[in-house]
């Protein structure tokens, strides 16, 4: 992800660094007991809804796919499917939480692109109107899979930030790999100072952004990717082709009242591509940044002073 905290942390500030959800994770809070309640969130979800435990909620709802009968989920998991069906629906389909299966046919660690004869044969496995969600029952069909790879970690993010408020805290900041929630701003009230990452340099911030409440995501091209014969083929993959677009931003960042709803927008803005992106972004009304591959930006972000 492209944003990073810059501001340096005050010292009355608990700060508690770990892996989570494949990512660098780093809770900021003022009080230890809130710092370690936001970290106990982060690792729940992790558990919940990772696809590489055979115990979590998501494992055990691919393991009906194809049965008639489906399963029966908990609320927050069934508030998470309903999320993903209203952001399937206002992304015209590209955001989906069924395309997680590309990943059979991408390995971003190789140095060659997938056969197109491969991501013919998962194409039919994904479509997220081909399966059956009524509260609170889902059905699957043979096949098919649910990943929620492409929003849990912002709401892990927000659920964070909940979890050290509910402990006591009035001051911090959640950085789940550069997806941040505001849990307060400083005890003087200041805003937290983040920076949105350079995609052709991830050393130095092309911009800093002054951030007291709300969530911020971003979404890039540039960390996990193939370079092949001039062209970038990014990890965000069109759900309806199966590639990546290659037209696109090289980055996007977008803030939002939670970094759920800002993660969302900037996984859309990234398939839609430089042109339709830009028109997304600008009817979605958000504040945002964007990156073309050429470093040019543009966007209503407006930078710290």
């Amino acid at each position: 992800m492209a944003a990073v905290s810059q501001r340096t942390v005050n010292t009355a500030t608990t700060t508690l660094r770990f892996s989570a959800m494949g990512c660098p994770c780093a809770i900021h809070a003022d009080k230890p007991a809130a710092a370690e309640a936001a970290r106990a969130e982060v690792l729940r979800l992790e558990r919940k809804y990772s696809r590489y435990r055979d115990d979590s909620v998501l494992s055990r709802i691919n393991a009906a796919a194809g049965n008639a009968q489906g399963c029966v989920v908990d609320d927050e998991t069934a508030a998470l499917l309903d999320y993903a069906a209203t952001a399937h629906a206002q992304s015209d389909g590209l955001f989906d939480a069924t395309a997680g299966v590309l990943r059979q046919a991408w390995n971003f660690r190789g140095d060659a692109l997938p056969p197109q004869s491969k991501i013919d044969g998962l194409l039919p496995r994904i479509g997220w109107q081909r399966l059956g969600w009524e509260r609170p029952r889902l059905t699957l069909p043979a096949g098919m899979e649910l990943d929620f790879g492409g929003f849990v970690k912002e709401y892990a993010a927000d659920g964070a930030a909940a979890a050290a408020r509910t402990a006591g805290a009035r001051s911090g900041l959640v950085d789940l790999g550069g997806d941040l929630t505001v849990i307060g701003p400083h005890a003087d009230g200041a805003p937290w100072r983040v920076g949105i990452r350079d995609p052709r340099n991830a050393q130095r911030p092309v911009a800093t952004i002054a951030l007291d409440v709300g969530g911020l995501a971003s979404s890039g091209n540039y960390e996990r990717c193939l370079r092949i014969a001039g062209k970038v083929y990014g990890h965000i993959l069109d759900p309806r082709t199966g590639w990546p677009v290659t037209d696109g931003f090289a980055a996007v960042s977008v803030r939002a009242d939670s970094c759920l709803i800002a993660g969302t927008v900037t996984t859309v803005a990234m398939l839609k591509g430089r042109s339709a992106g830009s028109a997304w972004l600008d009817s979605v009304g958000l504040p945002h940044l964007s990156i073309a591959p050429d470093g040019q930006m543009a966007g209503t972000l407006k930078p710290a002073g």
